[in-house]
């Protein structure tokens, strides 16, 4: 390990784009694709060529793969706690680049650099400190089998984990599929969103600085290309996954014609439920920050259902849009702005087709905050916020997932209706309830059909709250000490003879 960084930090996003342009990162080496071929990586601000990504495929996968599992001999034979040790000084060097990192994020995903891009930096160096002290966790037991056995468990690790991560959180889903497969003795290779290949590949090269080489590859590429491979190359043992549903099911097949584990984080249609004796002003704040609004509702726990007794309705409605017309719309490297930009033309085509099916359904769109008058932004990909009501529940953005800035608003009158409408999705990853009754809040949490479920309160997903989906929206659990125990290892019973 260096002791001391040789990486100097580059806040100039626009440079450190350039930098980085055409590059995975192999063996400890920044390498250009083996065909030569590149992709452009687009400032969805203004429709700008900021850099070049390298097109990867399957000559590139087998390198990467190859590295990490000759890395891995090594690697798993490491004391826990010095693989431990190691991923957090990845964090420490992290924190350090963080603004930089910040930059380049707003930059290449259009996601405001104060509201949402800042914080992504800072969760993600907190990811690998979180789990870098986590490695004495990975414990055996002893098993009382038979008074004259011996017999105990241990922790092993699987091997080489292939990570395939999405564009709109990509630092923080990164940081959670990786830091536990690391500390567990895994070696990783990463398949970045070709939306956003540029951050996390500065994240590689940062942290190579501290790991042996090898342990952490990172691709650029598309999904038949370079993800197809990745999850079919027969030295990669586990697959961990977040992006769509059907996405997510190819990635499911192809891993179970290996017979491999893997690990989805799919997509939500997250609802929010506000009783009567709710706190208005909280349950308001509580709708802003669930929406992700500053995120442009590119979020699967995104509280795009939104149930509120019909006593209140029309006063939440009303201060709900009052707090998103006062966010301001603009340029993401802006200090002032709130919200940025959708991240690419195809998502925003999707999230304006949305909003027109749920006109074309009967739906009132409330338009909100203002989109910005820049001359330089004409060409950015800009969708005002919108709320939904008057619209029916059957409606697609009723029951779709938008990953826009759109939700509905729905009144209720009976406890009973408003549970069960709330667990009438496809999908089952977050919810949240709103209420001073504790006997409501209970009862609530327990029957609500989602995998992360909060009350009073609508944080995003963090380190040691463990994370994940029932239904649709994916199998396992991350963000967690199981998640490293039960998705990155498997457990070897041994038994001594004593008789």
């Amino acid at each position: 390990m260096n002791m001391v960084s040789s990486i100097q930090q580059n806040t100039d996003p626009f440079a450190l784009a350039k930098e980085l342009s055409g590059f995975h990162l192999i063996d400890g080496e920044m390498v250009k694709a083996a065909s030569g071929k590149t992709f452009d990586v687009v400032n969805p601000a203004t429709g700008d060529v900021i850099g070049q990504a390298a097109d990867g495929d399957e000559a590139d996968v087998d390198r990467a793969v190859q590295s990490a599992a000759a890395a891995q001999k090594a690697w798993k034979k490491m004391p826990a706690r010095e693989r431990g040790k190691l991923v957090a000084e990845c964090g420490r060097r992290l924190t350090e680049h963080a603004e930089e990192l910040a930059r380049l994020i707003a930059l290449e995903t259009g996601k405001a650099l104060r509201t949402e891009s800042r914080v992504e930096a800072n969760v993600l160096a907190d990811a690998f400190v979180f789990y870098g002290g986590l490695a004495s966790e990975l414990k055996g037991e002893s098993v009382p089998f038979n008074p004259n056995m011996l017999t105990v468990t241990q922790r092993e690790p699987i091997g080489v984990v292939g990570a395939i991560i999405p564009w709109n959180v990509p630092l923080m889903l990164m940081a959670l599929k990786i830091a536990p497969a690391l500390v567990a003795g895994n070696t990783v290779v990463v398949k970045s969103a070709e939306e956003a290949p540029l951050t996390v590949l500065r994240v590689c090269q940062i942290m190579n600085e501290v790991l042996p080489k090898g342990c952490f590859n990172i691709l650029a590429g598309f999904g038949p290309e370079c993800g197809g491979p990745l999850v079919a190359h027969p030295k990669v043992g586990k697959v961990t996954f977040t992006g769509s549903v059907e996405t997510g099911k190819i990635v499911s097949k192809a891993a179970a014609e290996k017979l491999i584990p893997v690990t989805l984080e799919l997509g939500g249609k997250s609802p929010m439920i506000v009783f009567a004796d709710a706190d208005l002003d909280k349950a308001v704040a509580g709708a802003v920050a669930g929406v992700r609004f500053t995120r442009q509702g590119q979020s699967c726990t995104a509280s795009s259902r939104i149930y509120v007794h019909e006593s209140i309705h029309d006063e939440f409605v009303q201060k709900l849009k009052a707090k998103a017309d006062a966010m301001k719309m603009g340029d993401p490297l802006d200090e002032e702005t709130d919200i940025g930009t959708i991240v690419s033309p195809d998502q925003m085509e999707r999230v304006k087709g949305y909003i027109q099916k749920g006109i074309d359904a009967g739906g009132t769109a409330n338009l909100c905050s203002q989109l910005p008058d820049d001359p330089a932004l004409k060409k950015g990909l800009y969708v005002q916020p919108v709320i939904f009501t008057d619209i029916s529940p059957d409606a697609p953005p009723s029951r779709e997932e938008i990953f826009g800035p759109v939700t509905c608003v729905f009144k209720f009158t009976d406890y009973e209706q408003v549970i069960e409408a709330a667990n009438d999705s496809e999908f089952g990853l977050a919810a949240t309830v709103w209420t001073k009754d504790l006997h409501t809040a209970m009862d609530a949490t327990q029957r609500l059909e989602a995998g992360f479920v909060q009350v009073n309160q609508n944080l995003v997903v963090q380190p040691n709250l463990s994370y994940g989906g029932i239904k649709k929206s994916g199998i396992g659990r991350e963000a967690s000490l199981e998640a490293m125990l039960e998705h990155f290892t498997h457990k070897k019973t041994i038994i001594f003879n004593m008789g």
